[in-house]
Protein backbone atom coordinates (compact mmCIF):
# COMPACT_ATOMS: atom_id res chain seq x y z
CA UNK A 1 0.00 0.00 0.00
CA UNK A 2 1.26 3.49 -0.74
CA UNK A 3 0.36 7.11 -1.37
CA UNK A 4 1.93 8.59 -4.50
CA UNK A 5 2.84 12.26 -4.25
CA UNK A 6 1.78 14.25 -7.32
CA UNK A 7 2.41 17.70 -5.79
CA UNK A 8 4.20 17.90 -2.44
CA UNK A 9 2.61 21.07 -1.06
CA UNK A 10 4.66 23.67 0.77
CA UNK A 11 6.22 21.46 3.47
CA UNK A 12 4.82 17.95 3.88
CA UNK A 13 6.68 15.51 6.12
CA UNK A 14 6.28 12.12 7.77
CA UNK A 15 5.85 12.58 11.54
CA UNK A 16 4.93 10.52 14.58
CA UNK A 17 5.02 11.52 18.26
CA UNK A 18 8.77 12.10 18.30
CA UNK A 19 12.22 10.70 18.86
CA UNK A 20 12.73 10.18 22.58
CA UNK A 21 15.93 9.68 24.53
CA UNK A 22 18.45 11.53 22.37
CA UNK A 23 18.33 15.13 23.55
CA UNK A 24 21.44 14.57 25.68
CA UNK A 25 23.29 13.91 22.43
CA UNK A 26 21.97 17.15 20.93
CA UNK A 27 19.24 15.60 18.77
CA UNK A 28 15.82 17.24 18.78
CA UNK A 29 12.82 15.18 19.86
CA UNK A 30 10.87 16.39 16.81
CA UNK A 31 7.56 14.72 16.04
CA UNK A 32 4.20 16.25 15.18
CA UNK A 33 3.96 19.96 15.97
CA UNK A 34 0.31 19.35 16.93
CA UNK A 35 0.38 16.02 18.81
CA UNK A 36 -3.35 16.26 19.60
CA UNK A 37 -4.34 16.31 15.92
CA UNK A 38 -1.89 13.50 15.13
CA UNK A 39 -3.15 11.30 17.96
CA UNK A 40 -6.83 11.80 17.10
CA UNK A 41 -6.19 11.15 13.39
CA UNK A 42 -4.61 7.82 14.29
CA UNK A 43 -7.48 6.87 16.60
CA UNK A 44 -9.93 7.58 13.77
CA UNK A 45 -8.32 4.96 11.51
CA UNK A 46 -7.79 2.31 14.20
CA UNK A 47 -4.05 2.92 14.71
CA UNK A 48 -1.99 3.26 17.84
CA UNK A 49 -1.73 6.95 18.72
CA UNK A 50 2.03 6.83 18.10
CA UNK A 51 1.75 5.66 14.48
CA UNK A 52 3.37 7.82 11.80
CA UNK A 53 1.28 10.01 9.53
CA UNK A 54 1.72 13.06 7.33
CA UNK A 55 2.05 16.64 8.57
CA UNK A 56 0.96 19.31 6.05
CA UNK A 57 2.03 22.94 6.47
CA UNK A 58 0.10 25.97 5.12
CA UNK A 59 -0.41 24.49 1.63
CA UNK A 60 -1.22 20.82 1.25
CA UNK A 61 -0.21 18.20 -1.34
CA UNK A 62 -1.95 16.29 -4.09
CA UNK A 63 -1.58 12.50 -3.83
CA UNK A 64 -3.13 9.33 -5.17
CA UNK A 65 -3.87 6.07 -3.37
CA UNK A 66 -2.34 2.97 -4.90
CA UNK A 67 -4.73 0.77 -2.91
CA UNK A 68 -7.89 1.21 -0.86
CA UNK A 69 -7.20 3.05 2.40
CA UNK A 70 -9.01 4.25 5.49
CA UNK A 71 -7.90 7.85 6.04
CA UNK A 72 -8.55 10.61 8.58
CA UNK A 73 -7.67 14.29 8.20
CA UNK A 74 -7.41 16.51 11.29
CA UNK A 75 -5.87 19.82 12.31
CA UNK A 76 -5.95 22.85 10.03
CA UNK A 77 -8.68 23.18 7.40
CA UNK A 78 -6.93 22.91 4.02
CA UNK A 79 -10.13 22.25 2.08
CA UNK A 80 -9.38 18.53 1.51
CA UNK A 81 -11.07 16.92 -1.47
CA UNK A 82 -11.40 13.33 -2.64
CA UNK A 83 -11.66 13.05 -6.43
CA UNK A 84 -12.87 16.63 -6.51
CA UNK A 85 -15.54 16.26 -3.80
CA UNK A 86 -15.28 17.74 -0.33
CA UNK A 87 -13.69 15.36 2.16
CA UNK A 88 -15.10 15.63 5.68
CA UNK A 89 -12.48 16.11 8.40
CA UNK A 90 -12.15 14.56 11.86
CA UNK A 91 -13.73 11.24 10.84
CA UNK A 92 -12.71 7.99 9.08
CA UNK A 93 -13.01 8.18 5.30
CA UNK A 94 -12.63 5.40 2.74
CA UNK A 95 -10.29 6.30 -0.11
CA UNK A 96 -10.72 3.89 -3.05
CA UNK A 97 -7.72 2.58 -4.99
CA UNK A 98 -6.69 5.11 -7.63
CA UNK A 99 -8.50 8.02 -5.95
CA UNK A 100 -6.87 11.44 -5.67
CA UNK A 101 -6.60 13.45 -2.45
CA UNK A 102 -6.03 17.19 -2.86
CA UNK A 103 -5.41 19.90 -0.28
CA UNK A 104 -5.39 23.67 -0.69
CA UNK A 105 -4.11 26.54 1.42
CA UNK A 106 -4.92 26.55 5.13
CA UNK A 107 -8.17 28.44 5.68
CA UNK A 108 -7.96 28.05 9.44
CA UNK A 109 -4.86 26.97 11.33
CA UNK A 110 -1.42 26.12 9.97
CA UNK A 111 -0.89 22.34 10.00
CA UNK A 112 -3.12 19.44 8.94
CA UNK A 113 -2.53 15.76 9.64
CA UNK A 114 -3.30 12.71 7.51
CA UNK A 115 -3.41 9.26 9.12
CA UNK A 116 -3.86 6.04 7.13
CA UNK A 117 -4.79 2.56 8.26
CA UNK A 118 -1.71 0.82 9.62
CA UNK A 119 0.35 4.00 9.63
CA UNK A 120 3.19 5.23 7.42
CA UNK A 121 5.90 2.59 7.01
CA UNK A 122 9.08 4.53 6.32
CA UNK A 123 12.14 3.02 8.07
CA UNK A 124 12.50 4.05 11.73
CA UNK A 125 15.58 6.10 12.63
CA UNK A 126 16.64 6.07 16.29
CA UNK A 127 13.25 4.78 17.33
CA UNK A 128 11.06 7.15 15.31
CA UNK A 129 9.81 7.65 11.75
CA UNK A 130 9.61 11.43 12.22
CA UNK A 131 11.38 13.57 9.66
CA UNK A 132 14.18 15.72 11.08
CA UNK A 133 15.24 17.77 8.07
CA UNK A 134 18.15 19.41 9.88
CA UNK A 135 19.63 16.06 10.90
CA UNK A 136 18.49 14.48 7.59
CA UNK A 137 16.98 11.42 9.27
CA UNK A 138 13.53 9.82 9.37
CA UNK A 139 10.68 9.99 6.89
CA UNK A 140 11.86 9.63 3.29
CA UNK A 141 15.60 10.37 3.13
CA UNK A 142 15.25 12.82 6.03
CA UNK A 143 13.55 15.50 3.93
CA UNK A 144 10.12 16.94 3.09
CA UNK A 145 8.18 14.99 0.47
CA UNK A 146 8.75 15.62 -3.23
CA UNK A 147 6.69 14.98 -6.35
CA UNK A 148 7.13 11.36 -7.38
CA UNK A 149 7.63 9.99 -3.86
CA UNK A 150 5.77 6.81 -2.93
CA UNK A 151 4.88 6.94 0.76
CA UNK A 152 4.62 3.36 2.07
CA UNK A 153 1.57 2.52 4.20
CA UNK A 154 0.47 -0.39 6.36
CA UNK A 155 1.91 -3.76 7.26
CA UNK A 156 3.30 -4.49 3.80
CA UNK A 157 5.52 -1.43 4.28
CA UNK A 158 6.71 -2.44 7.73
CA UNK A 159 4.16 -0.38 9.69
CA UNK A 160 1.14 -1.87 11.47
CA UNK A 161 -1.52 -4.22 10.13
CA UNK A 162 -5.03 -2.73 9.80
CA UNK A 163 -7.04 -3.37 12.95
CA UNK A 164 -10.24 -5.42 12.86
CA UNK A 165 -12.10 -2.17 13.61
CA UNK A 166 -10.54 -0.42 10.60
CA UNK A 167 -11.19 -3.40 8.33
CA UNK A 168 -14.85 -3.42 9.34
CA UNK A 169 -15.20 0.31 8.66
CA UNK A 170 -13.53 0.00 5.27
CA UNK A 171 -16.02 -2.69 4.31
CA UNK A 172 -18.98 -0.70 5.65
CA UNK A 173 -17.96 2.54 3.93
CA UNK A 174 -17.62 0.70 0.63
CA UNK A 175 -21.40 0.23 0.64
CA UNK A 176 -23.21 2.91 -1.42
CA UNK A 177 -25.40 4.16 1.44
CA UNK A 178 -23.19 3.29 4.37
CA UNK A 179 -22.58 6.87 5.46
CA UNK A 180 -23.41 10.47 4.74
CA UNK A 181 -21.43 13.65 5.13
CA UNK A 182 -22.48 16.29 7.63
CA UNK A 183 -24.37 18.00 4.81
CA UNK A 184 -26.42 14.90 4.12
CA UNK A 185 -24.86 14.23 0.73
CA UNK A 186 -23.53 10.75 -0.11
CA UNK A 187 -19.97 10.30 1.10
CA UNK A 188 -17.30 7.69 1.72
CA UNK A 189 -16.86 9.04 5.27
CA UNK A 190 -18.52 8.08 8.53
CA UNK A 191 -21.52 10.16 9.62
CA UNK A 192 -19.98 10.73 13.09
CA UNK A 193 -16.85 12.71 13.89
CA UNK A 194 -14.45 13.54 16.72
CA UNK A 195 -14.95 17.16 17.85
CA UNK A 196 -11.64 19.09 17.76
CA UNK A 197 -11.61 20.23 21.40
CA UNK A 198 -7.96 21.32 21.57
CA UNK A 199 -8.46 24.68 19.88
CA UNK A 200 -10.70 26.50 22.34
CA UNK A 201 -8.18 29.32 22.73
CA UNK A 202 -8.39 30.35 19.06
CA UNK A 203 -10.99 32.85 17.92
CA UNK A 204 -11.62 35.92 15.77
CA UNK A 205 -9.59 38.08 18.17
CA UNK A 206 -6.53 35.82 17.97
CA UNK A 207 -5.04 32.88 19.82
CA UNK A 208 -4.70 32.85 23.60
CA UNK A 209 -1.85 30.75 24.96
CA UNK A 210 -1.63 29.88 28.64
CA UNK A 211 1.91 30.25 29.94
CA UNK A 212 3.94 29.75 33.10
CA UNK A 213 6.81 32.02 34.18
CA UNK A 214 10.20 30.97 32.82
CA UNK A 215 13.49 30.80 34.72
CA UNK A 216 14.43 34.37 33.77
CA UNK A 217 10.93 35.89 34.08
CA UNK A 218 12.08 38.04 36.99
CA UNK A 219 14.97 39.48 34.96
CA UNK A 220 12.59 41.35 32.64
CA UNK A 221 11.40 44.84 33.46
CA UNK A 222 7.99 45.31 34.99
CA UNK A 223 6.90 47.15 31.84
CA UNK A 224 8.05 44.19 29.72
CA UNK A 225 6.10 41.71 31.83
CA UNK A 226 2.97 43.89 31.67
CA UNK A 227 3.31 44.24 27.89
CA UNK A 228 3.83 40.49 27.46
CA UNK A 229 0.56 39.71 29.23
CA UNK A 230 -1.55 42.58 27.94
CA UNK A 231 -0.53 43.23 24.34
CA UNK A 232 -0.98 41.17 21.20
CA UNK A 233 1.91 39.76 19.22
CA UNK A 234 1.82 38.78 15.58
CA UNK A 235 3.30 35.59 14.12
CA UNK A 236 6.16 36.42 11.75
CA UNK A 237 6.63 34.84 8.32
CA UNK A 238 10.11 33.85 9.55
CA UNK A 239 8.64 30.95 11.55
CA UNK A 240 9.09 27.20 11.14
CA UNK A 241 9.04 23.94 13.10
CA UNK A 242 12.04 25.12 15.11
CA UNK A 243 10.49 28.33 16.37
CA UNK A 244 7.54 30.69 15.94
CA UNK A 245 8.88 34.24 15.84
CA UNK A 246 6.66 37.03 17.11
CA UNK A 247 6.43 40.72 16.24
CA UNK A 248 5.24 43.43 18.62
CA UNK A 249 6.45 45.44 21.59
CA UNK A 250 10.06 44.59 22.52
CA UNK A 251 10.57 42.98 25.92
CA UNK A 252 13.74 44.33 27.57
CA UNK A 253 15.54 42.79 30.53
CA UNK A 254 16.56 44.89 33.51
CA UNK A 255 20.20 43.97 32.93
CA UNK A 256 21.84 42.69 29.77
CA UNK A 257 24.38 39.96 30.43
CA UNK A 258 25.21 36.65 28.81
CA UNK A 259 23.63 33.51 30.22
CA UNK A 260 25.42 30.15 30.15
CA UNK A 261 23.97 27.75 27.61
CA UNK A 262 21.19 25.68 29.18
CA UNK A 263 18.64 23.04 28.25
CA UNK A 264 15.49 24.07 26.39
CA UNK A 265 12.39 22.21 25.21
CA UNK A 266 9.38 22.87 22.93
CA UNK A 267 7.06 25.50 24.36
CA UNK A 268 9.81 27.66 25.86
CA UNK A 269 9.50 31.37 25.00
CA UNK A 270 12.96 32.87 24.57
CA UNK A 271 13.77 36.55 24.12
CA UNK A 272 16.92 37.38 22.12
CA UNK A 273 18.74 40.72 22.40
CA UNK A 274 16.29 42.44 20.03
CA UNK A 275 13.47 41.87 22.53
CA UNK A 276 11.16 39.96 20.13
CA UNK A 277 9.96 36.65 21.66
CA UNK A 278 10.41 33.27 19.98
CA UNK A 279 8.14 30.33 20.88
CA UNK A 280 10.13 27.12 20.41
CA UNK A 281 8.57 24.32 18.36
CA UNK A 282 9.01 20.57 18.05
CA UNK A 283 12.31 20.80 16.12
CA UNK A 284 13.95 23.27 18.52
CA UNK A 285 17.59 22.86 19.47
CA UNK A 286 18.37 21.14 22.77
CA UNK A 287 20.36 23.98 24.37
CA UNK A 288 20.39 27.77 24.13
CA UNK A 289 21.56 30.89 25.88
CA UNK A 290 18.66 33.30 25.40
CA UNK A 291 16.66 34.12 28.56
CA UNK A 292 13.47 32.13 29.07
CA UNK A 293 10.60 34.53 29.71
CA UNK A 294 7.84 31.91 29.88
CA UNK A 295 6.77 28.42 28.88
CA UNK A 296 3.60 27.56 26.98
CA UNK A 297 1.53 25.02 28.93
CA UNK A 298 1.59 21.59 27.27
CA UNK A 299 -2.18 21.65 26.79
CA UNK A 300 -1.79 24.66 24.45
CA UNK A 301 1.04 23.29 22.30
CA UNK A 302 -1.57 22.33 19.65
CA UNK A 303 -2.60 26.00 19.48
CA UNK A 304 1.04 27.05 19.16
CA UNK A 305 1.41 24.57 16.28
CA UNK A 306 -1.63 25.98 14.49
CA UNK A 307 -0.46 29.63 14.67
CA UNK A 308 0.32 30.76 11.13
CA UNK A 309 2.04 33.93 9.86
CA UNK A 310 -0.19 36.95 10.47
CA UNK A 311 -2.11 35.41 13.38
CA UNK A 312 -2.39 37.43 16.59
CA UNK A 313 -1.15 35.86 19.83
CA UNK A 314 -1.90 36.88 23.38
CA UNK A 315 -0.72 35.28 26.62
CA UNK A 316 -2.37 34.45 29.95
CA UNK A 317 -0.35 33.51 33.01
CA UNK A 318 -1.22 30.36 34.96
CA UNK A 319 0.72 28.35 37.55
CA UNK A 320 2.22 24.88 37.25
CA UNK A 321 -0.56 23.21 39.23
CA UNK A 322 -3.22 24.61 36.88
CA UNK A 323 -1.19 23.53 33.82
CA UNK A 324 -0.92 20.00 35.20
CA UNK A 325 -4.64 19.89 36.03
CA UNK A 326 -5.56 21.00 32.51
CA UNK A 327 -3.25 18.42 30.94
CA UNK A 328 -4.68 15.60 33.08
CA UNK A 329 -8.18 16.68 32.01
CA UNK A 330 -7.18 16.64 28.33
CA UNK A 331 -5.62 13.18 28.65
CA UNK A 332 -8.81 11.90 30.29
CA UNK A 333 -10.82 13.36 27.39
CA UNK A 334 -8.56 11.60 24.89
CA UNK A 335 -8.94 8.28 26.70
CA UNK A 336 -12.73 8.72 26.63
CA UNK A 337 -12.57 9.60 22.93
CA UNK A 338 -10.47 6.50 22.19
CA UNK A 339 -13.00 4.32 24.01
CA UNK A 340 -15.93 5.92 22.17
CA UNK A 341 -14.27 5.43 18.79
CA UNK A 342 -13.45 1.78 19.51
CA UNK A 343 -17.12 1.17 20.38
CA UNK A 344 -18.32 2.81 17.18
CA UNK A 345 -18.55 -0.38 15.16
CA UNK A 346 -20.31 -0.15 11.78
Amino acid sequence: MSLHIVKPGLYTTVQDLGREGHRSAGLSGGGAMDPYAMRVANLLVGNEESAAGLELTLLGPTMTAATELLVAVTGADMAPRLDGRELAMWRPVRVPAGATLTFGAARLGCRAYVAVTGGIGTPPALGSRSTDARAAIGGIAGRPLRAGDAVPCGSAAGAGAPSAWATAWLAALAQPRAAASCTGRPSTGAAWYAPPQAYGGAGPDGIELRVMPGSEYGQFTEAARIAFLSERYRVSAASDRMGIRLEGSPLPRMERFELPSHGIVPGVIQVPDGGMPIMLGADCQTTGGYPKLAHVASIDLPLLAQAKPGDDIRFRLIDLQEAQRLLRKREAELRALAAAISLGCP
